[in-house]
Parts: structure tokens; sequence; C-alpha cells
């Protein structure tokens, strides 16, 4: 492989000879072999019996929290949901609480008129 200007590069195929190919600068052949060696460390840690018991611990712990975090939402979501509904029933309610404050008085007034007339006989 012989680097040409920039990005180009010439590669030997069978078929066709020399070809031009563009290669990325961001992924040099020292990050490639960096990266490389990365991934193989990384093969070599998931085969330890320790790193496997702990990522099937951390995906259980990972799946009960977001259990949890959704019943707390739910639970939020329906406390939210109540008081935006007893604001609403307040504002609706007014009307009908004017109505049963002015039954009342007028229920007090009645109670305090005598049931008799006056000068009647009295039950025996």
């Amino acid at each position: 492989m012989r680097r040409l200007h920039g990005n180009l590069h010439l590669i030997r195929c069978s078929a066709k000879g020399l070809i031009q190919v563009k290669v990325s600068p961001i992924l040099s052949e020292k990050k490639a072999r960096k990266w490389m060696w990365v991934g193989l460390a990384a093969f070599v840690a998931l085969q330890i019996y320790f790193v496997q018991e702990m990522l099937a611990a951390l995906m259980l712990f990972t799946g009960v929290f977001a259990v949890i975090a959704i019943v707390a939402l739910i639970l939020y979501l329906v406390d939210r949901a109540g008081q935006w509904s007893i604001g609403w029933a307040g504002q609706r309610a007014r009307p009908a609480i004017q109505l049963a404050r002015r039954g009342l008085a007028l229920a007090e007034d009645l109670s305090k008129k005598p049931f008799r007339r006056p000068r009647s006989e009295t039950a025996q």
C-alpha cells in the first residue's frame, strides 16, 4: 500500500492491478491497531467468569431500576392528574357551593321560625 497525496492510497488488486482508494484520515493504521488491541482485551475480559457475573448483575439491577422508575413515573402522573382534576372541579363547583350556602341559610331561617301559629292550642 503506497500513499499518494492527501487521502489517496494505492492498493494492488490481482484482477485490476493498482487501484486508488480513498482512506479516512481519522482511522490511521496506528489508531486501528490500538482499537484492535482494545477489542481483543474486551473479548478476553468477557471470557472471565467474574466479569460475566458482574455484567449479569448489572443487567438485573438495571431492569429492577427501570421497573421502579416506571412505577414512580406512573404514581407521579396520577398525582398530577389528581391535582389538576381537583382544581378543575373546584372551579366548576363554585355555583353549586353558592347554591348550597343559600339553601343552608334558608334552612337556618326556617328553623328559627315557630312551626305553630301564635295563639293556637297546644297539642296534648
